[in-house]
């Protein structure tokens, strides 16, 4: 049973979700935890807005990732929080969007319990929900969405995966990480199902000041992707949803195409 740690215990590992990149979207208890962090582990897409509210005498180590390059495996990054913990430090993991939603959360808190080390979790607005909000796309509708469901872009064996029942009517598909393999996602989903003419928003940067938003069909996205050289961050909203948002409409640009999926 998880049992409430004191506020003032040192040697302890404190997960912060960093939400988005708007540091205004932080939580109050977030603020709270890196105000009194020793160190401070982030991710390499954390604003640093969001790293100044930590004390200036605060270590800072960045284990920036990408999808070719890791600058510290999990493995190590899990290492790394256990041993600063173990000298008596208030360790904050700062990790982009929220620490359960693919962000390997999960994986950072065993590895503090297997050390026998106290652990917290602070919750972050998650890249799905700030990205939709800042682009006016509601995740759920009662005309349109009433189930939503989150899945990772680039996970193993894409091909593989069975994502029929996912999207499609009354349903919201959200893909995290999805750029790189935008086309190859596309392709699943209408292998499984799912009709050409679906609407997708594509949300890069979301709550940042040069985000950017567009609208295409599911069975253009690879090619939206490519044209607008869209750039991770980045999460894709599939379903009808997309079309209430306030996104660049490319849909006019390929009304041929678009028409003859009708």
């Amino acid at each position: 049973m998880a049992t409430k740690l004191d506020p003032e215990a040192r040697g302890r590992a404190i997960l912060v979700g960093a939400g988005p990149g708007d540091p205004d979207l932080l939580t109050v208890k977030a603020v709270r935890a890196l105000g009194q962090a020793d160190v401070v582990v982030h991710d390499g897409l954390v604003d640093e807005r969001v790293l100044d509210l930590a004390p200036e005498t605060a270590l800072r180590i960045s284990v920036a990732k990408s999808r070719s390059r890791h600058t510290l495996p999990q493995e190590a990054i899990n290492a790394l929080v256990v041993a600063h913990v173990q000298t008596g430090a208030i360790v904050v993991r700062l990790k982009g969007g929220d620490p359960f939603i693919f962000g390997r959360g999960g994986e950072e808190v065993e590895a503090v319990r297997a050390a026998g080390l106290p652990v917290e979790v602070v919750p972050g607005v998650s890249a799905a929900l700030g990205c939709a909000a800042a682009a006016m796309v509601p995740l759920t509708h009662r005309d349109h969405a009433s189930t939503v469901s989150f899945v990772a872009g680039q996970c193993k064996g894409l091909s593989e995966q069975d994502w029929t029942g996912l999207a499609g009517p009354d349903r919201t598909l959200v893909v995290y990480m999805g750029v790189a393999t935008a086309s190859a996602i596309a392709d699943k989903l209408m292998a499984d199902g799912l009709s050409p003419e679906t609407p997708v928003a594509i949300l890069e940067r979301g709550t940042l000041p040069d985000s950017r938003s567009f609208r295409t069909l599911l069975a253009d996205l690879g090619g939206a992707v490519e044209r607008k050289q869209v750039r991770s961050p980045a999460v894709l909203v599939i379903g009808e949803v997309a079309m209430l948002g306030d996104c660049e409409d490319i849909l006019s640009h390929y009304a041929a195409r678009a028409e003859a999926l009708a």
